[in-house]
């Protein structure tokens, strides 16, 4: 065979294993050195190819894709520091547990370490942030090589979607010439499929589980965001048959599909209530059973902790379980499914007041929360007026900082399938907009808006490029408060010295130019009226940005507003009994 046959045969064999293992969407950044795996992606009909020239946008992109999909997407580029863009999303993929199948091409071994030109160490590039990486040889002759390239690329598609998911990286150097013969067929695939086990306990944890349920006079659950394509209804199924209190994480999208039967049990406001330390000194639980990632509020957890429960039992699919507040009594290794409808527990303690204290607390804090919007005009009125405003299945992609912390507040019981998501694995706010464009990409049968501040939205400007390549539709609102507005409610609001130039940081922008730049359709929105008529409205482009200027000392002073006519509220309640 000639060098072209070797290539061409070498990186449709990786195609090949790629398909073969259920990879449907490759995002690809251009460049030199990835010429011939980009050339087979493109090629290839089985594949749907993304496109986006900047690889920091590019990663988060596919992170998008992957979240959207709970399907392992592949992220390529070219040799150097192409690779080190993909960094922030890779680092955001393993602790938000979201499966890329990173490709780094790479210079042949004779160029590494002599300064040839973009070149850099690309061997082990993402140290401990992927669950596995490996190094392929250079495309040959010898009868090994593609049985070796075909089995690690499979087993790389089975480690990333194996729980919990998560990233892995390929580097694969290639020498030149890097053309390859484009009708070259697909390889065949000799290795036939990956059998991984269900994470299910055994007989004995599901006995001790049973018991401390049995005997839990005062529980709660808690439910943060789930891995990935959980089937939810044996978690209401659970919810049912103990009959506690569930603390409903807007990220665990089950408080916009609570069934009727379970409304009694869904607690939202507990952010809320957790500000009162009368209520709290009602409510300690002997038993905590937790679901899915740790949730947004800092007061549920720091109540968790000040509880001191009997049993706290946290269920996660990985060993290394997420437990900031050192609490936890129990660990249990398992995914949620249909293990929880099989639980037999023959009686539960739990006292009837206990859930009625919690649900009374639970809508006069909701009551106070549906009235906001009547008398404040800051972001969380806004955020409020956007949940009441959108049709059934949207999604909602949303910022870190206060854009989440406000959608927590503001969504209620529903049963309209309004689903929520966002980067929480390392809550950073950089690549928002990249991964709501991925995201909006992988579920095109539904409306995707995305709620950021303009900070991060500023982070992440360029992620439109990606909308010059392939279709893309999402509406932007970028809620504009000149500077970082959750460090008002900190303690360094509190230092004046400093203050604005080190957190505030206001950069006097907006972004009426960026839309022209993108062909976006843009409206700038001053007042409720506004923004009521422009969200409700149907969208003339494809991308709509929607921005909304508010004022931080604003959105402080009616977010205190709030939480002190809740704590009222609760007050006067308590003061009753």
């Amino acid at each position: 065979m000639n060098e072209r046959e070797v290539l061409s045969n070498y990186v449709y064999q990786i195609v090949a294993s790629l398909v073969a293992s259920g990879v449907e969407q490759v995002v690809v950044s251009p460049g030199s050195r990835s010429t011939p795996l980009a050339y087979a992606f493109a090629s290839t009909k089985e594949l749907t190819l993304h496109r986006q020239v900047d690889e920091r946008a590019a990663g988060f992109y596919a992170l998008g894709l992957a979240k959207a999909t709970a399907k392992p997407v592949v992220l390529l580029c070219t040799s150097g520091t192409a690779g080190a863009n993909y960094y922030p999303a890779i680092v955001e993929a393993k602790y938000a547990r979201v499966p890329l199948i990173v490709l780094t091409a790479d210079r042949p071994h004779e160029l590494r370490e002599v300064g040839a030109p973009q070149t850099i160490n690309q061997v082990r590039l993402y140290g401990e942030n992927v669950k596995w990486s490996a190094e392929f040889p250079i495309p040959d002759e010898a009868p090994q090589t593609l049985p070796y390239i075909e089995r690690h690329t499979v087993r790389a598609v089975t480690i990333a979607t194996t729980a919990p998911f998560g990233p892995v990286h390929l580097n694969i150097p290639f020498r030149e010439p890097l053309v390859i013969d484009f009708k070259t067929q697909l390889q065949r695939v000799s290795f036939v499929k990956s059998f991984t086990n269900d994470l299910t306990p055994s007989k004995q944890t599901l006995a001790e589980f049973t018991s401390i349920i049995e005997q839990t006079k005062n529980g709660i659950i808690i439910v943060g965001e789930l891995p990935l394509g959980t089937d939810t209804k044996a978690l209401w199924n659970f919810v049912r048959e103990l009959k506690w209190p569930v603390m409903i994480e807007s990220l665990s999208n089950l408080r916009t599909e609570v069934p009727e039967d379970c409304q009694v049990f869904a607690i939202t406001t507990y952010d809320a209530l957790m500000k009162n330390e009368r209520f709290k000194r009602n409510v300690r639980p002997q038993t905590v059973i937790r679901f899915g990632a740790q949730p947004i509020s800092k007061f549920l957890m720091q109540f968790i902790a000040q509880s001191n429960p009997l049993h706290y039992i946290v269920i996660d699919e990985d060993p290394m379980f997420r437990d900031s507040t050192h609490s936890s009594t129990h660990f249990i290794h398992a995914l949620p499914g249909e293990w929880l409808s099989e639980i037999e527990i023959s009686h539960v303690e739990t006292e009837l007041a206990y859930i009625e204290f919690w649900k009374t607390a639970d809508l006069l804090a909701a009551d106070a929360i549906a009235k906001y919007g009547q008398t404040a005009n800051d972001e969380g009125a806004y955020v409020q007026l956007m949940l009441e405003s959108l049709h059934e299945g949207t999604d909602i992609f949303v910022s870190s900082s206060m854009p989440i912390r406000d959608i927590d507040t503001f969504l209620p019981v529903l049963n309209n399938d309004i689903q929520v998501f966002a980067n929480r694995g390392t809550n950073g706010i950089d690549g928002v907009t990249s991964t709501a464009l991925g995201f909006s990409n992988g579920r095109a049968n539904r409306k995707t808006y995305l709620l950021i501040g303009d900070l991060a939205f500023l982070h992440d400007a360029n992620a439109f490029v990606a909308s010059r390549y392939q279709d893309c539709d999402l509406t932007v609102i970028v809620l504009n408060n000149d500077g970082g507005g959750i460090f008002s409610y900190l303690p360094q609001a509190k230092v004046e010295a400093h203050y604005e130039e080190l957190f505030g940081t206001p950069t006097a922008l907006a972004f009426e130019q960026v839309a022209t730049m993108y062909d976006m359709e843009y409206v700038k929105v001053t007042s409720k009226e506004q923004f009521l008529a422009t969200i409700t409205s149907e969208k003339q482009q494809s991308l709509k940005l929607i921005e909304v200027f508010t004022n931080r000392e604003e959105n402080v002073k009616e977010h205190r507003a709030l939480w002190t006519r809740i704590n009222e509220v609760i007050e006067q309640w308590l003061d009753m009994l």
